[in-house]
């Protein structure tokens, strides 16, 4: 994603003279919410190239750098491998399957848009907290912001993030120029899902980026963070006339969105995550790694998978057999993840051991 530079106002300026520096910055102390919307309404003025949305924190997550760090959660770790973040990606994909199979059989409203929009089944994975996806929860509501860093927080202060991005123009909002796309949650979702209608919520990540990408600081939205506030977890901060949005006001019960996403967490947890089936794609991601790195020796570039196979049978790294066998491992792994309840046991146990076989030979040639 592209980086901004923030305009801050003067007041906020004089604490933090150098913007360029804002997310090593320490956040601004501010005492009530009144204070805390007088400086975004400024703020908002000033950054008129933006909109700005919000997130709220229990805790300012820096990294080595001592920079705050802002990733969506399938890029989170200190060191992420590429074979982790295909195993990442499977997992989603798996996910988001048995999210369209659920609507589709439910016929819930809106199943035939999620059926063809990634974004959209991404979205209501993420909001629901069903697995790791490659977007970011943000909310356009200060109050709300607020609540969820106070909310479930024993500490005596809490943190609001201001982060400037484009001014969205559809329920799916893509900016190339940037390289982001935010999702409209309450466009997006069936309104059945009742949580994203009190959580005010949207979801952002960069635009056609997934498993590949020049530098992971890319991905992190501290490149579009404005200010940093932190404010204290008190009853006194709201002051008259304003007040914390409760937890059970914002996890809304009676939703059935709710109900179907616990239902494919406990897949995705049970069987995409764990056993023999987190193992065999761990193992493949091996695997496509070892061989897409032996063909890039030949074609200077990198391949879709089968072509590199083929590259490696061409240039006598691998026999004619061992090329049947991969692909029908690739066709095989790919029927796993996106229908999963349908493979035995017994199957995956047998590919796992065909991968592990591969490595070997690969490794030994």
């Amino acid at each position: 994603m592209r980086s901004i530079t923030p305009e801050l106002t003067e007041e906020l300026h004089n604490q933090i003279p150098d913007v360029k520096k804002i997310k090593s910055s320490t956040p601004v102390n501010v005492d009530t919410f009144r204070e805390l919307v007088e400086h975004i309404a400024k703020l908002s003025y000033v950054n008129k190239d933006h909109m700005l949305f919000f997130r709220g924190q229990a805790n300012d997550y820096v990294n080595k750098a001592g920079n705050s760090t802002f990733y969506p959660s399938i890029y989170r770790g200190d060191y992420v491998s590429h074979k982790e973040l295909i195993n990442r990606f499977d997992i989603l994909e798996g996910a988001s399957r048995q999210l369209v199979k659920l609507f589709e059989e439910q016929r819930i409203d809106g199943y035939k848009d999620l059926k063809r929009r990634k974004y959209i089944q991404w979205s209501i994975l993420q909001h629901y907290e069903v697995c790791a996806t490659p977007l970011l929860d943000f909310t356009h509501s200060l109050r709300v912001a607020c609540s969820f860093a106070t909310n479930d927080n024993v500490a005596d202060h809490a943190y609001i993030f201001v982060f400037g991005l484009p001014y969205i123009t559809n329920r799916i909002s893509i900016n190339s120029e940037h390289d982001l796309v935010n999702v409209r949650l309450l466009s997006i979702c069936p309104p059945r899902a009742l949580r994203p209608h009190f959580q005010e919520g949207y979801l952002v990540g960069t635009d056609d980026v997934t498993t590949g990408y020049e530098t992971k600081t890319e991905l992190d939205f501290h490149n579009r963070l404005i200010i940093k506030f932190k404010i204290p977890n008190t009853t006194s901060f709201w002051g008259t006339g304003f007040s914390n949005i409760p937890k059970e006001s914002l996890y809304p019960d009676n939703d059935i969105i709710q109900d179907l996403c616990s239902q494919i967490k406990d897949l995705a947890d049970k069987e995409l995550k764990s056993g023999e089936l987190g193992d065999f794609l761990k193992a493949w991601s091996q695997l496509e790694d070892y061989i897409n790195n032996i063909a890039l020796n030949f074609s200077k570039r990198y391949l879709p998978l089968r072509e590199s196979i083929k590259i490696l049978e061409v240039n006598y790294v691998i026999p004619s057999d061992l090329f049947r066998e991969i692909d029908n491992i690739r066709k095989f792994r790919n029927i796993l993840v996106h229908t999963p309840i349908k493979v035995k046991n017994n199957d995956i146990v047998k590919h796992l051991n065909q991968v592990n076989d591969l490595l070997n030979f690969l490794r030994n040639k």
